[in-house]
């Protein structure tokens, strides 16, 4: 079973890296837009938008983002109404995301929609974020029939001398390339992971920093088909091309894994890796627990959250 956009499509950005590329994805492609996020900062754009007003508290955290959009609900599933396909780009590495990525896909899987998500996650070094987003993630997965994984961290360590905001950019890049080739291919119906290098003349090379990339991730044993685009790969010999698919194809070994190849143009050549992987990757140990099926947990149902609760109570001595 493949993954297949239906039209009409909405995109729903989620926190702050997630909004921008959502309002990217809307000038590019043309798709309608809408923008969830706790700070107004990110949704400073002509779209439409909901805040998750957690005022007056100016430090919000995660868990207090979720608690205040469960108020908002009805409003974003009026939104969803309409469109048979709902793509949710949620940046995991930040509170807005991390916290409302597992109430919106929820709230798509509930009514009904095809629900594609990408799940942007943090750098290694950003330790008190790994945690809430793994839960998020695994939840994210949970929702939605597609979910492709960008893992920003895994090319800064194949890049150690990119600055995280280089490697933002970069896979940021890439992710934008993928959306705008779905019209045109499918998903498979199960996670993937998005992974790249940076620009370099040598696409061989950047075949291998990509693979590099990838298995900072996931074992290859765990890979059931890949998906190669080559950026610029028009301007490529024939015989290069063919080369490096069957370069992938020898590395995974697995003769039932799928490999398949997408040239597009570009001024700048450059490999985009879309890797489907079944069994456990690096995001499962982000949660300590996740290996406790969800089945066997008694509070799965609603995702973790804390709400406001003003009370007016005197004062007793």
């Amino acid at each position: 079973m493949e993954f297949q956009m239906k039209d009409p499509v909405l995109i729903i950005g989620l926190g702050g890296a997630g909004c921008k590329l959502a309002i990217n994805i809307k000038e590019k492609l043309g798709y309608d837009c809408l923008l969830v996020s706790h700070d107004a900062r990110d949704l400073n754009h002509e779209t439409s938008k909901i805040l998750i007003n957690t005022s007056p508290v100016l430090n919000p955290s995660a868990y207090l983002i979720r608690g205040v959009s469960f108020g908002v609900r009805g409003s974003i599933e009026e939104k969803m109404n309409g469109y048979s396909t709902i793509m949710i780009i949620a940046n995991l590495a930040g509170k807005s995301g991390a916290a409302l990525a597992p109430v919106v896909s929820q709230i798509g899987k509930e009514s009904g929609k095809t629900v594609l998500s990408f799940g942007i996650m943090p750098f290694k070094f950003e330790k008190d974020r790994i945690f809430f987003s793994g839960v998020s993630l695994k939840r994210l997965k949970t929702n939605s029939d597609c979910t492709v994984i960008i893992d920003n961290d895994a090319l800064l360590e194949s890049n150690p001398d990119l600055t995280p905001d280089a490697c933002n950019g970069i896979t940021n890049s890439a992710l934008l390339h993928v959306i705008s080739t779905l019209k045109n291919s499918s998903l498979p119906l199960e996670t993937s992971i998005l992974s790249t290098s940076k620009d370099i003349s040598d696409v061989e090379t950047s075949l291998r920093d990509s693979i590099k990339m990838l298995y900072e991730d996931a074992a290859p044993n765990s890979i059931k088909s890949a998906l190669m685009y080559v950026v610029g790969g028009n301007k490529v010999p024939v015989g290069v091309l063919n080369s490096m698919v069957n370069t992938i194809s020898g590395i995974f070994g697995d003769d039932s894994t799928r490999v398949s190849m997408s040239v597009t143009a570009g001024e700048r050549s450059k490999v985009v890796l879309l890797t489907s992987v079944e069994g456990e990757t690096r995001f499962d140990k982000y949660d300590p627990l996740g290996f406790i099926p969800k089945e066997n947990v008694l509070d799965w149902d609603e995702p973790d959250a804390s709400v406001k609760i003003d009370l007016n109570l005197d004062q007793i001595e």
